[in-house]
């Protein structure tokens, strides 16, 4: 079946909603790894 020309797109702020979530997202995971391994280093005794 072809698919309409006038099919509506998400708009722009949507894009971007989408775009913001996902990258605040990845911020949050790489915290929280970043977290864990500072609490894994710190339990063998690697501190500074």
């Amino acid at each position: 079946m072809p698919r309409n020309l006038e099919t509506e797109h998400p708009s722009w702020r949507r894009r971007i909603g989408w775009l913001l979530l996902i990258w605040l997202a990845s911020v949050v995971a790489l915290a929280v790894v970043a977290g864990a391994i500072r609490v894994i280093m710190t339990a063998a005794g690697l501190t500074v």
